[in-house]
């Protein structure tokens, strides 16, 4: 018992005499860091050193028509690939910089675009707008423009057909329900018909709008005038007054400053009143 005791001393002492070491190690390193924290003087001035003089840069000039160059060939190799994939429906195809078109027929459409969607090698899966263009000089005036989106290999394609004021164009919403607002605008803006579309209405003008904005012969004023009838409170729709081709433009006055009465229809109420000739001054008078 005397044995134990005397070790379980010694081991308490010898615990006590590490503790005071460390913590006199732990001061005297605190005392040796505050000491050597570096002065005002010692700081070294940084503009004071020698510099090495930058060598000089060298690139290569780059001429960014090669990136095109590039990507213009590997287009070409794809567009060939889609006309022998699809002798049928591909009319013909062209590359401008970094976009690939193809030109179909109306009856393309769907294997068409369907094989852009589906096929491993496009992945086109992404409508991104369906447009149309108005050529009223062509048999078939309208040039219907679909633009699609592969998220997968990073790449845009255009493709293009045709289309006149009766014949219809095959709906893409059955294969991409996300063009439906897209053909639906192309409908209001143009007068264009896709075939099998499930909701085909305007979307843009409202209710009784007369005629398609977008069409080369449609005129720039409208047909009616629409505006808030304060007795009736609520919005009227009236015949139109003014006609774009008779309204006078001045540098600094209003676009739509209106010429002659504008209530009768006929061009000859719209002509200008004749100036009245300047009165004859007398010989006395000129002189002075």
């Amino acid at each position: 018992m005397f044995g134990l005791r005397t070790a379980a001393r010694q081991s308490l002492r010898n615990g006590r005499r590490a503790l005071m070491g460390n913590r006199r190690g732990f001061a005297a390193g605190c005392v040796v860091r505050k000491d050597s924290t570096p002065t005002y003087e010692d700081l070294v001035n940084l503009s004071s050193l020698p510099r090495e003089v930058p060598k000089e840069i060298h690139y290569e000039p780059h001429n960014p028509a090669d990136d095109y160059a590039v990507q213009s060939e590997e287009l070409h190799k794809f567009g060939k690939y889609l006309i022998t994939a699809m002798p049928k429906f591909i009319q013909k195809f062209s590359v401008w910089k970094d976009e690939l078109c193809l030109y179909i027929g109306p009856n393309a459409v769907i294997p068409v675009c369907t094989f852009l969607k589906d096929h491993t090698t496009a992945q086109f899966k992404n409508p991104v707008d369906v447009t149309a263009a108005d050529y009223p000089s062509r048999t078939n005036r309208f040039e219907v423009v679909y633009n699609f989106l592969s998220t997968k290999y990073g790449s845009r394609i255009r493709v293009k057909t045709y289309a006149s004021e009766v014949s219809p164009v095959p709906s893409i919403e059955p294969i991409f329900h996300g063009a439906n607002w897209f053909e639906r605008e192309a409908y209001d803006m143009f007068g264009i018909f896709f075939e099998g579309h499930p909701d085909l209405r305007r979307i843009m003008t409202d209710y009784g709008f007369e005629g398609h904005p977008l069409r080369k012969d449609f005129p720039t004023t409208g047909y009616t005038e629409v505006r808030y009838d304060e007795e009736k409170k609520r919005v009227v729709y009236e015949p139109l007054e003014l006609t774009q081709a008779f309204r006078q433009f001045n540098v600094g006055s209003s676009v739509w400053e209106q010429v002659g009465p504008g209530k009768d229809s006929t061009p000859e109420s719209f002509k200008l009143p004749t100036p009245q000739p300047e009165p004859e001054q007398e010989e006395g008078k000129e002189k002075k």
